[in-house]
């Protein structure tokens, strides 16, 4: 944990941008303090179809999963942080968004946990 999965175009990935978008994502997680390094998982959805603002451009949005227990500045700062990285890494982006949805402790498990 956490998780950090971006719905973004096919085309990014066929740039080869790909490498450098999972690791400017995790970079930037990690800056925040908030996680263990070893923990931060970055995954990639791209669509070969889509609509934004009913036209095809660009867009990128980051689905962060966390574990509960941290407050409402903190991911506040996480999606401002990983945001702000991602919109110097692609400034020709018009649509670059993330929100952070949280795993209560109680359900989640993993197998390292057993």
């Amino acid at each position: 944990m956490p998780n950090f999965i971006v719905d973004c175009p096919q085309d990014l990935v066929s740039m080869q941008k790909h490498v450098k978008l999972m690791q400017t994502i995790s970079d930037a997680a990690e800056a925040t303090g908030l996680f263990n390094p070893q923990d931060i998982k970055v995954r990639i959805r791209p669509y070969e179809y889509y609509l934004v603002a009913n036209k095809q451009q660009d867009f990128m949005h980051v689905f962060g999963y966390i574990r509960e227990g941290r407050t409402d500045e903190q991911k506040a700062m996480l999606s401002r942080q990983i945001v702000s990285a991602l919109k110097q890494l692609f400034p020709e982006f018009p649509v670059i968004s993330m929100n952070v949805m949280e795993f209560d402790n109680v359900s989640y498990i993993n197998s390292r946990m057993l």
